[in-house]
């Protein structure tokens, strides 16, 4: 436990000492927050259009926050191979499940705190353009983003246990706009239908995103709350157990 602890908080100082992680991770998600704020207000009410207003937009952004954090996941693991680091720790008493303990772990501590700097400025922003947001709600958000942070987190240590260094990057920005396009994020994929409709359905960003807004509003429902957030965590362990399974295979591979 000492080691993975001592390698996780390695790879969270890695990630805090690099000036472009605060771009990605805090200040993009808050200005697309400030951004799609204005341009609901612009919307005449007559439109009915609320996809932008800040009980649904809150949820949304925190799961597009979400995916840059895979981003930085995959940054840590891939460089880590490229270079001897790995190799030489591999010599060390340190497992497998340690690895990706102290990969995964920081990702997860990021996400949270991610997610209540972002909750914070949500509630403010809906005291200023209402419906206002619960204290309570924002928190359960924070809570029900975790099995959506465990996914990305997966995605992105399989990804840089794969691929190359410059490769693996590349493949995680698409999953981040697949993310944000199927999400729902920018979009009512209800009022879509067809088969961009079942894409969604068949993954599932959309329903992380539906169960955030959902907790951030307190509608706990088992339609509305409760399957999104089963089915996120139906992808998210198994996506991060053949994740740990496959950079246990890479490590033996190495040492052999």
């Amino acid at each position: 436990m000492r080691k993975m602890l001592a390698f996780a908080r390695r790879n969270l100082y890695e990630i805090l000492r690099d000036p472009i992680s605060y771009v990605f991770c805090l200040a993009f998600p808050l200005v697309m927050l400030a951004l799609m704020t204005l341009v609901n207000r612009s919307i005449p009410p007559e439109a009915n259009m609320t996809l932008f207003r800040i009980d649904r937009l809150a949820g949304g952004i925190a799961v597009f926050g979400q995916s840059f954090l895979m981003l930085f996941t995959v940054l840590a693991v891939s460089k880590d191979r490229a270079g001897s680091f790995l190799v030489r720790l591999y010599a060390t008493p340190m497992t497998a499940s340690d690895f990706t303990a102290g990969y995964l772990l920081p990702i997860l501590l990021l996400s949270a705190a991610q997610t209540l700097l972002l909750s914070l400025a949500a509630w403010i922003v809906s005291l200023v353009t209402g419906p206002a947001l619960s204290v309570g709600g924002l928190l359960l958000m924070t809570v029900t983003l975790i099995p959506s942070g465990a996914l990305y987190a997966g995605i992105g240590l399989l990804f840089g246990t794969l691929f190359s260094e410059k490769a693996a990057p590349a493949l995680s920005s698409i999953v981040i706009s697949l993310g944000a396009v199927l999400g729902g994020i920018w979009f009512d994929p209800d009022s879509a239908g067809g088969v961009l409709l079942r894409i969604c359905q068949a993954l599932p960003f959309r329903y992380a995103v539906q169960s955030a807004r959902a907790a951030s509003v307190l509608d706990l429902g088992w339609e509305t709350w409760g399957f999104p957030l089963a089915v996120v965590c139906a992808f998210a362990v198994p996506v991060t157990i053949l994740a740990s399974l496959v950079f246990r295979t890479r490590m033996r591979a190495d040492l052999n």
